[in-house]
Protein backbone atom coordinates (compact mmCIF):
# COMPACT_ATOMS: atom_id res chain seq x y z
CA UNK A 1 0.00 0.00 0.00
CA UNK A 2 1.25 3.46 -0.83
CA UNK A 3 1.24 6.01 1.96
CA UNK A 4 2.02 9.71 2.00
CA UNK A 5 3.60 10.80 5.26
CA UNK A 6 3.12 14.55 5.60
CA UNK A 7 5.48 16.44 7.90
CA UNK A 8 4.07 19.44 9.74
CA UNK A 9 6.44 21.80 11.50
CA UNK A 10 6.82 25.23 12.99
CA UNK A 11 8.41 27.14 10.11
CA UNK A 12 10.01 29.75 12.34
CA UNK A 13 11.92 26.99 14.13
CA UNK A 14 13.02 25.01 11.08
CA UNK A 15 14.03 27.92 8.88
CA UNK A 16 15.99 29.50 11.75
CA UNK A 17 18.40 26.56 12.00
CA UNK A 18 22.04 27.25 11.28
CA UNK A 19 23.68 25.32 8.44
CA UNK A 20 25.25 23.05 11.05
CA UNK A 21 21.94 22.37 12.80
CA UNK A 22 20.27 21.72 9.43
CA UNK A 23 23.02 19.29 8.42
CA UNK A 24 22.75 17.42 11.73
CA UNK A 25 18.97 17.02 11.45
CA UNK A 26 19.19 15.96 7.81
CA UNK A 27 21.87 13.41 8.73
CA UNK A 28 19.61 11.88 11.40
CA UNK A 29 16.67 11.82 8.99
CA UNK A 30 18.84 10.18 6.32
CA UNK A 31 19.80 7.44 8.79
CA UNK A 32 16.09 6.72 9.41
CA UNK A 33 15.26 6.81 5.68
CA UNK A 34 18.14 4.65 4.47
CA UNK A 35 16.75 1.21 5.52
CA UNK A 36 13.46 1.86 3.68
CA UNK A 37 15.35 3.20 0.66
CA UNK A 38 17.60 0.11 0.59
CA UNK A 39 14.48 -2.10 0.77
CA UNK A 40 12.97 -0.25 -2.20
CA UNK A 41 10.07 1.02 -0.07
CA UNK A 42 10.90 4.75 0.01
CA UNK A 43 9.59 6.83 -2.87
CA UNK A 44 10.04 10.52 -3.55
CA UNK A 45 10.51 12.80 -0.56
CA UNK A 46 10.59 16.55 -0.48
CA UNK A 47 10.86 19.61 1.67
CA UNK A 48 8.59 22.46 0.78
CA UNK A 49 9.80 26.03 0.73
CA UNK A 50 8.31 28.35 3.40
CA UNK A 51 4.64 29.24 3.14
CA UNK A 52 5.73 32.77 2.23
CA UNK A 53 6.80 31.29 -1.13
CA UNK A 54 3.37 29.70 -1.71
CA UNK A 55 0.67 30.72 -4.14
CA UNK A 56 -2.90 29.55 -3.51
CA UNK A 57 -5.64 29.17 -6.11
CA UNK A 58 -8.93 29.40 -4.24
CA UNK A 59 -12.42 28.94 -5.62
CA UNK A 60 -14.22 32.23 -6.10
CA UNK A 61 -17.89 32.83 -6.80
CA UNK A 62 -17.27 32.98 -10.54
CA UNK A 63 -13.54 32.63 -11.21
CA UNK A 64 -10.72 31.09 -9.18
CA UNK A 65 -8.80 33.66 -7.13
CA UNK A 66 -4.99 33.57 -6.97
CA UNK A 67 -3.49 34.59 -3.61
CA UNK A 68 0.09 35.08 -2.49
CA UNK A 69 1.00 32.73 0.32
CA UNK A 70 -1.09 30.12 2.07
CA UNK A 71 -4.71 30.80 2.88
CA UNK A 72 -4.80 29.15 6.31
CA UNK A 73 -3.35 31.00 9.27
CA UNK A 74 -1.70 28.45 11.52
CA UNK A 75 1.49 28.08 13.52
CA UNK A 76 2.34 24.71 12.00
CA UNK A 77 2.60 24.26 8.26
CA UNK A 78 3.04 21.39 5.83
CA UNK A 79 6.78 21.43 5.37
CA UNK A 80 7.55 18.22 3.53
CA UNK A 81 6.45 14.74 2.59
CA UNK A 82 7.56 11.16 2.16
CA UNK A 83 6.05 8.47 -0.01
CA UNK A 84 6.43 4.90 1.18
CA UNK A 85 5.29 1.58 -0.25
CA UNK A 86 4.86 -0.66 2.78
CA UNK A 87 2.73 -3.67 3.61
CA UNK A 88 0.78 -2.21 6.54
CA UNK A 89 -0.23 1.02 8.21
CA UNK A 90 1.75 -0.16 11.26
CA UNK A 91 4.93 -0.11 9.16
CA UNK A 92 4.17 3.45 8.00
CA UNK A 93 3.45 4.50 11.60
CA UNK A 94 6.74 2.99 12.77
CA UNK A 95 8.63 4.96 10.10
CA UNK A 96 6.83 8.21 11.04
CA UNK A 97 7.67 7.62 14.71
CA UNK A 98 11.35 7.23 13.84
CA UNK A 99 11.27 10.43 11.76
CA UNK A 100 9.55 12.28 14.59
CA UNK A 101 12.10 11.11 17.14
CA UNK A 102 15.05 12.58 15.20
CA UNK A 103 13.41 15.75 13.84
CA UNK A 104 13.26 18.50 16.48
CA UNK A 105 11.39 20.84 14.12
CA UNK A 106 8.44 18.58 13.42
CA UNK A 107 5.16 18.92 15.29
CA UNK A 108 3.20 16.12 13.56
CA UNK A 109 3.41 13.48 10.87
CA UNK A 110 0.13 12.74 9.08
CA UNK A 111 -0.14 9.41 7.29
CA UNK A 112 -2.57 8.91 4.41
CA UNK A 113 -2.97 6.05 1.96
CA UNK A 114 -2.99 7.24 -1.63
CA UNK A 115 -3.34 6.09 -5.19
CA UNK A 116 -1.14 7.05 -8.12
CA UNK A 117 -3.07 8.11 -11.19
CA UNK A 118 -1.61 7.69 -14.65
CA UNK A 119 -3.58 8.42 -17.80
CA UNK A 120 -5.80 5.40 -18.39
CA UNK A 121 -4.93 3.47 -15.20
CA UNK A 122 -5.08 3.52 -11.42
CA UNK A 123 -2.53 1.83 -9.16
CA UNK A 124 -2.08 1.82 -5.43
Amino acid sequence: MLYAILCYADEETVFAWSKEEEAAVMGRLYAVQEPLAQAGKLGPTGRLMPTTAATTVRKGKEEPIVLDGPFAETKEALLGFYTVDVETLDEAVAFARQLSSVNPGSTAYEIRPFYVFHPGSVTG
